[in-house]
């Protein structure tokens, strides 16, 4: 592998020379931008509803332990009126 140094005027990509390696280019005026733009809805809804049933159900629960335990926490601040019925 034959190493130039950068102070050669080489640029970051050339730097080290290998051998077999066939790299291409292509213009920036010549790539589509938007290539396949429209079809990624498509895709994104099927991956959408193939992991809806493995990702909804944890955050349910989750959802539905923290709100039960918020309301039990709030509920278990408050004091009780029975406690203070004879005070005068």
């Amino acid at each position: 592998m034959k190493v130039t140094p950068p102070v050669r005027g080489a640029h970051f990509g050339e730097l080290a020379y290998v051998r077999g390696l066939i790299t291409y280019k292509l213009s920036p005026f010549e790539q589509k931008a938007f290539a396949g733009f429209f079809k990624s809805f498509g895709r994104t809804a099927f991956r959408i509803r193939s992991s809806i049933f493995k990702v909804v159900p944890p955050f349910a629960i989750g959802w539905l332990v923290f709100t039960e335990t918020e309301k039990k926490f709030h509920q278990m601040c408050r004091k009780n009126p029975e406690d203070y019925i004879n005070d005068k």
